[in-house]
């Protein structure tokens, strides 16, 4: 972003953004080759799938989120749009980013797998699947504290839609226009079918 709006190096800037996939090959490849020379299964390489995963499932996101803050506040760009509050805006919105942790864990989730299958000691694979396992409790949290709790919350908020009483409806206003007369005894109101009912109900 600086080398972009800051700087004005554009091209320079792209090639810096298309290089943040090599990163996280990079930091596949130091994370094999640490295990692969011996190294214990320890928290940083369960840390480097989460980082992976994490990248790949957010980063394109947060690029786009911090584009266009820059391009507002540097080159004079629209302004970003604010984040949804209420709604089923809010609920889709939260939906997204549902959709984001899942990608996030379900990438995780396979380098510790790989390095159960591979790497890790026997002693070493309980702890790997209980990280599989709290990340994906992680998951289900995330949904029910996020979309979910957002859902009930419009259901409860939404007003309970009550019958209008002192209407005819169409079935009404046709029976008594085949009888030639003007509806009556429909909740105590008297009402002629009039040009504008027989269009209605012609329709």
């Amino acid at each position: 972003m600086v080398l972009r709006y800051l700087v004005r190096l554009r091209r320079t800037s792209t090639a810096v953004l298309a290089g943040i996939p090599l990163l996280d090959l990079v930091l596949v490849i130091a994370t094999a080759i640490d295990l692969h020379r011996g190294a214990d299964v320890g928290l940083v390489h369960v840390l480097a799938g989460f980082y992976l995963g994490s990248s790949l499932a957010f980063g394109p996101a947060i690029v786009r989120w911090a584009d266009v803050r820059f391009a507002h506040r540097f080159a004079g760009g629209p302004a970003p749009r604010p984040t949804p509050k209420q709604g089923p805006e809010r609920v889709a919105h939260l939906m997204r980013e549902w959709y984001r942790v899942v990608g996030t864990v379900a990438i995780a989730s396979v380098a510790p797998v790989v390095l159960i299958l591979f790497f890790a000691a026997p002693e070493d694979q309980t702890s790997l699947w209980w990280w599989i396992g709290r990340a994906w409790a992680v998951v289900g949290l995330w949904f029910v504290f996020g979309p979910l709790w957002e859902s009930g919350k419009k259901s409860a908020t939404e007003p309970e839609s009550q019958p209008v009483r002192g209407v005819a409806n169409d079935a009404e206003l046709l029976g008594d226009l085949n009888r030639g007369r003007t509806t009556s005894g429909v909740a105590g109101v008297d009402r002629p079918v009039d040009g504008e009912h027989l269009a209605h109900l012609c329709r």
